[in-house]
């Protein structure tokens, strides 16, 4: 059974830092060849994709609201995507997805506040 599982959630102070984690099993392929995304989504917002993890190159790409801050990496002999998130806003408050094609994970709630 293919699977997502996040961790890494909670609650942050503004200008704080979390880091997610999101492992996979049950992959057909090596882990190393898949696009591994992050998403968040806000209550009463769209869905929001905020970085990717290209396969095989591991070449990375954010959207503009968390260039610069978020970090997405990934560590293939634990199957493991990683999402640092630094100089946290109250904005980045938002449940966080991992997703790679159709499979997506529980998701895990990250708030910023004072």
């Amino acid at each position: 059974q293919v699977q997502l599982v996040e961790s890494g959630g909670g609650l942050a102070q503004p200008g704080g830092s979390l880091t997610l984690s999101c492992t996979a099993s049950g992959f057909p392929v090596a882990f190393t060849y898949y696009v591994m995304n992050w998403f968040r989504q806000a209550p009463g917002k769209e869905r929001e994709l905020v970085a990717t993890i290209f396969g095989i190159t591991d070449n990375m790409k954010y959207s503009d609201s968390v260039k610069g801050r978020f970090t997405i990496s990934r560590n293939k002999p634990k199957k493991t995507v990683y999402l640092e998130m630094n100089s946290l806003k109250p904005e980045d408050t938002a449940m966080y997805y991992c997703n790679t094609a159709d499979i997506w994970g529980q998701g895990t709630q990250v708030t910023v506040s004072s």
